[in-house]
């Protein structure tokens, strides 16, 4: 724990570790956890030798509870038939076309209400009310996110901003599942599940929440009949015929991966877009240029030509990836390119985070937020995924890669023309929650500011 001493955030102090490392690798011997910013590492452990970094056991075991058998949480041939099945719904236009329009809903009769009540006019004087901008999110992200998962509408984001005891249990699971990780041996997390004290009987409580809510919505759904539905769940369920249990977790996996992951991209985005007013203001002319005078929200056409917008969310990424590393476990002895040897049984991390903030992969500018390192000749061009792997890379790639951006390029579209949006303390440093994602200790304070006043 040396590291607090001089480091706000472990995730800073192991980019300090790999900045330094002549190879941009690290090991961590008391952990047993090499850890790695080496493009070439990255493309051995997640391609080249796919087969050898499973999730593995330990990853698996700390997740159990939450995720069963769903497909953040296996390897193997429950992996493969619920990729599989993913990627044929994912990407299908029924899918694509539902989660559009799910989105721009939430946004329209949610998000930018909401925002338009906590704000005031350019011409105000001082400005009092602080929103805390990083809720806000999750609430939106919750909202799209069980529609698009379950056909359900937890009404997050409606103006009381209720409090949700389905969306506050869920936090609580990836809070305490993150906690287990932390721990130096398994054996302390496990002996007090076995006792059911503590930490571990919080756990057990929220995850019985989740469960029974998901378990719930899946008897009606089949006693109401899903063949015309669009969500996942009623899509799955053509398919998964006779193991709820199963058809639950995987469900849930996609709720976690939609919900916590484009909250947390939004969240980092927009700390950063506050202190860029030049960035601000090329989104707004790509905008302009795009969708005219008359015309207020994208098609899904027209954000797919925004190539400033997705520069900059891609370049926010960068910086801030809502998963800040991901770990494997070697099957069996191996020998990285850059030379480091694995041991059979240890733990492998690459870490975007760190990956994000190294000269030696983006530059003498690293650190800075420049959405122009994504573009020529004014045209956005993808980096190697394997020196970018914010969405993994190789077999398991994250499928949801495309919704998600939609998802977070259709917020900026909406908020950035009507609000200027500022961090109530720009300069502070943030510091991050232990969790599966990154979370903003403390949120993100915003003052609001409306572009355009009403007319009275």
């Amino acid at each position: 724990m040396s590291w607090t001493h001089t480091f706000t955030n472990l995730c800073d102090w192991y980019t300090h570790l790999l900045h330094n490392s002549p190879t941009g690798t690290i090991h961590i011997h008391i952990l047993r956890n090499t850890i790695t910013s080496n493009p070439d590492n990255v493309e051995h452990i997640l391609k080249t030798r796919f087969d050898n970094y499973p999730k593995g056991k330990p990853f698996s075991t700390i997740l159990d509870d939450r995720l069963g058998k769903g497909i953040f949480n296996v390897d193997g041939d429950y992996w493969k038939f619920q990729r599989k099945m993913a990627s044929l719904e994912l990407g299908s236009v029924v899918i694509r076309s539902y989660a559009f329009e799910t989105v721009m809903d939430e946004i329209q009769t949610r998000l930018i209400p909401v925002m338009a009540s906590k704000a005031h006019g350019e011409n105000g004087t001082e400005i009092k009310t602080v929103l805390d901008l990083q809720d806000i999110l999750r609430r939106f992200s919750f909202d799209i996110n069980c529609k698009l998962s379950f056909g359900l509408d937890p009404g997050c984001l409606l103006p009381s901003l209720p409090v949700s005891n389905l969306a506050d249990a869920f936090d609580l699971t990836s809070k305490l599942s993150a906690e287990r990780a932390m721990n130096v041996s398994p054996m302390i997390w496990k002996m007090k599940r076995f006792f059911n004290v503590g930490s571990e009987k919080k756990l057990r409580e929220a995850v019985n929440v989740v469960s029974n809510s998901a378990n719930e919505i899946i008897k009606q759904r089949r006693e109401m009949g899903f063949a015309t539905r669009k969500d996942l769940l009623s899509r799955f369920m053509g398919l998964i015929n006779n193991d709820d249990i199963y058809l639950r977790d995987i469900v849930i996996s996609f709720l976690l991966a939609g919900r916590d992951t484009i909250a947390a991209g939004l969240t980092g985005f927009f700390s950063l877009l506050s202190k860029n007013p030049r960035v601000e203001e090329m989104i707004r002319k790509e905008l302009n240029q795009v969708l005219g005078p008359d015309q207020e929200s994208p098609t899904f056409d027209q954000l797919r030509q925004m190539h400033y917008l997705n520069a900059t969310v891609h370049e926010s990424l960068r910086l801030f990836p809502p998963v800040q590393f991901d770990s494997k476990h070697a099957e069996e002895d191996d020998v990285l390119p850059d030379g480091t040897i694995v041991k059979k049984g240890s733990r492998v991390t690459y870490h975007p985070y760190a990956m994000g903030r190294m000269k030696k992969i983006w530059g003498p500018d690293c650190l800075e937020f420049n959405p122009e390192r994504w573009l020529k000749d004014g045209l956005f061009v993808q980096q190697d995924p394997f020196k970018y792997p914010v969405f993994q890379a190789g077999p398991r790639v994250c499928l949801g890669k495309d919704l998600a951006l939609m998802n977070m390029k259709s917020v900026v579209a909406a908020l950035v023309p009507r609000f200027d949006i500022r961090v109530v303390e720009p300069h502070h440093e943030p510091q991050f929650v232990p969790g599966l994602t990154t979370t903003f200790r403390g949120g993100l304070p915003v003052k609001v500011i409306e572009k355009k006043m009403l007319s009275t």
